[in-house]
């Protein structure tokens, strides 16, 4: 017998399957999806077996499959199915499909330490008379106190502090027992009450058939009580003895939608996210496995899950971008979760209360089925908004906050309400300048400038993470005029200090990148151990907190300034969730949006909450410069450290896509990426944009094989990109 097997290695040309020989001793044991250890190059490495044949009629010498390394299959039936569509779809390499699904403990690599948990517990081992003996014999008190607590317990947790414990072991006065310990457990904290659901919500639910492939649009305004709807499906789901995936987008909504899960749901909830270290990471993926569990709540790559009896996909905010990988393999989890609804024949409900453009346009060709939540739950309003031109501020010498933002804060703060302040821009100050030269302290490393932190008081790349100590002469000139400009977290947790006698909370990248930091930040503020949370736009979506009655956007331009064809989409997107926090309870909400650009559509949309309006303005836009939803996309990004040889090979590839592709089919480009030079390396892109093109997939596999033993240029196509 034999065996193709896949394995992890650094030469993206060694992409393909290597044939094995399987040794008599474990031909009844090996199946499709088994991680192996085989000889490839002179040294051991491990690989997944993908396809067993009875017969070989190549021309070489084979080498034998070493070992086994697991007792059962790694990869099951769902999961190559899953790989080889991925590959497909992504054009990734073989392996990376595989291995992006996995724990760390589970990849194909050289070796991993984690290992599984177990507690050691001490049990009695002789009868009580035969103990009433050695104790009425023993001279050492901590042994008697430890014999004398086993009379009543079945068994005792093992402590390194109990004295003699291998003298009654050796014994046989008690023996060792080892049970299984995760390193990751939940508890609920008790808030969260299961309510009744509406009518609304109940038309909702029973709209969803169970049994069936669809892909369903719950369009439902913030607060209509999506989260809901959710657990009402997968607890019908769960009756019906299957399992289920809830997917949510940034790791900060995690804890309020977990506490709500374990809540009502106990142990039978797993959680996957980037948060949980690699040991916390293969205990929960072994609950799974083991069938410990029956619901999944996680960040994206949690739509890996290894359930074996599947019965429904819930991907909430569903048009964030965070959904989609940035690195290789680019995968969007929506998509995967379309794969496997489609395997099961099981539900996928995608929910939001701004609906990506490309989602709400396939609902209204009913090519997926629109749900409708219209109201908040409760008979709660949607918060009143108010547009700020901080054009006229700034002329009053209002540089941060507006007078109207001023006001509202300290009218809640008396009130004992509380208020949540984005701005999506980490550090202290956006860039340092010399006033004299007019010269901007830049990454040596990147196209981008430095920013600012005080705490730190250092410059730092958000790119490459270089980072120097923070200068007082310019590099350039050797001027001392140096002045910070542009706002960040930082800086304004500092203006807000100076302004008001708050209690105020700061979550970013830099304050939550220590491990638990999310969860406790959301925690706190929800106990109202603060007045005012201060956030980049991890904090603008799916937080829920009654006492949050007035949200402050304070540079709503921020996200309209970025080159790319979503700007406004993601503008409308991010003010309308952030608003969104505001008046989730009987008090009504109010929001602040401070901007320079008062009539920009996607602004005056967000403040009426009118997606429909957006939506049908930015779909006339999106036809006129052929973008998407009605052209896909696909770029080609191509890298190199050498900026001649990177400009060459981009425009190879551009007139070999434009001499290959269909008529149909328009290429732009090569250009320069948005940000040219990252880390030392060169970045070019072509822009495909295509309605139907039978070529494509043919074409790019070809540029990706010619390039793929190229040591200087690095080509990478990523399908579907979310930005560009």
């Amino acid at each position: 017998m034999y065996a193709n097997v896949i394995i992890q290695y650094g030469n993206k040309a060694v992409d393909r399957e290597f044939t094995y020989i399987i040794p008599i001793s474990f031909r009844d044991k090996i199946k499709v999806g088994h991680r192996v250890r085989v000889l490839f190059n002179n040294r051991e490495i491990e690989g997944f077996v993908l396809e067993i044949f009875d017969r070989y009629d190549g021309k070489y010498e084979l080498n034998e499959i070493i070992s086994l390394v697991d007792s059962e299959p790694i990869l099951n039936d769902e999961m190559l199915y899953l790989g080889r569509e991925i590959c497909n779809k992504t054009l990734c390499s073989k392996i990376s499909a595989y291995q992006v699904m996995l724990p760390k403990a589970l990849k194909a690599s050289e070796s991993t330490n984690i290992g599984v948990k177990k507690n050691r517990y001490i049990v009695l081992n002789v009868s009580l008379e035969k103990l009433d003996d050695y104790i009425s014999k023993c001279r050492y008190p901590k042994q008697i106190d430890l014999l004398n607590q086993l009379k009543d317990k079945e068994r005792i947790l093992f402590s390194s502090k109990f004295s003699g414990v291998d003298t009654l072991f050796k014994n046989g006065i008690i023996r060792y027992e080892y049970e299984e310990s995760y390193r990751y457990n939940v508890n609920a904290s008790g808030r969260y009450k299961v309510v009744n659901l509406n009518e609304d919500q109940l038309n909702v639910v029973n709209s969803v058939d169970l049994f069936k492939h669809d892909t369903y649009l719950l369009y439902g305004v913030t607060g209509s009580g999506k989260t809901e709807v959710y657990m009402e499906l997968i607890d019908k789901v769960l009756k019906n003895g299957k399992d289920a995936i809830m997917l949510v987008p940034e790791i900060s909504l995690t804890p309020q939608i977990v506490d709500r899960f374990v809540t009502r749901f106990g142990d039978n909830v797993a959680i996957l996210h980037s948060g949980l270290s690699d040991t916390e990471r293969y205990d929960e993926y072994r609950k799974i496995m083991d069938g410990r569990v029956k619901i999944v709540v996680g960040a994206r790559s949690a739509i890996f899950a290894p359930f074996k009896n599947l019965g429904i996909v819930i991907i909430d905010e569903e048009h964030t971008s965070t959904y989609k990988q940035e690195n290789h393999p680019r995968y969007n989890a929506k998509d995967v979760a379309m794969m496997r609804g489609k395997y099961n024949n099981i539900p996928v409900l995608l929910g939001s209360a701004t609906p990506s453009l490309e989602s709400f346009a396939r609902a209204s060709k009913d090519v997926y089925k629109l749900l409708l939540l219209t109201k908040r739950a409760g008979n709660g309003k949607l918060p009143k908004v108010h547009v700020v031109d901080m054009k006229n501020e700034i002329k009053k010498g209002n540089f941060i906050l507006s007078k109207v933002l001023i006001d509202n804060i300290n009218d809640r703060l008396v009130k004992g309400e509380q208020v949540i302040l984005l701005l999506n821009r980490r550090g202290y100050s956006s860039m340092l300048t010399c006033r004299d030269c007019g010269s901007v302290l830049k990454c040596p490393n990147c196209d981008i400038s430095l920013t600012y932190h005080k705490t730190s008081n250092s410059n730092r790349c958000h790119y490459c993470n270089y980072s120097i100590k923070n200068i007082r002469e310019c590099l350039q000139c050797g001027s001392s005029n140096m002045k910070d400009y542009g706002l960040g977290t930082e800086k304004l947790e500092e203006e807000l200090n100076k302004l008001f006698d708050a209690r105020i909370v700061r979550m970013d990248m830099d304050t939550t990148s220590k491990k638990g930091m999310h969860e406790k930040i959301v925690n706190d503020f929800g106990e109202h151990k603060y007045d005012i949370l201060v956030g980049t736009q991890m904090i603008a979506k799916g937080l829920d907190y009654p006492l949050v009655t007035l949200v402050g956007v304070i540079n709503a331009d921020s996200s309209l300034n970025v080159p790319d064809f979503r700007s406004s989409e993601n503008t409308f997107q991010l003010l309308s969730q952030v608003s969104g926090r505001a008046g989730r309870s009987e008090i009504t909400g109010e929001v602040v949006i401070q901007t320079y650009n008062p009539e920009h559509y996607s602004i005056r949309y967000a403040k009426e909450h009118d997606y429909l309006g957006f939506y049908k303005e930015e779909m006339s836009i999106r036809r006129e410069l052929c973008y998407s939803p009605y052209f896909y996309i696909t770029l080609v990004n191509i890298s190199s450290r050498d900026y001649d040889i990177g400009f060459r090979e981009a425009n190879k590839i551009g007139d070999y896509l434009r001499k290959n592709l269909s008529n149909d089919t328009k290429v732009l480009g090569p250009s320069m990426a948005n940000i040219f030079r990252i880390n030392n390396v060169y970045y070019y892109q072509c822009i495909i944009k295509y309605k139907k093109d039978d070529k494509l997939n043919k074409v790019l596999r070809e540029i990706d094989d010619i390039y793929k033993i190229n040591t200087l240029v690095d080509v990478c196509v990523d399908v579907d990109p979310v930005r560009i």
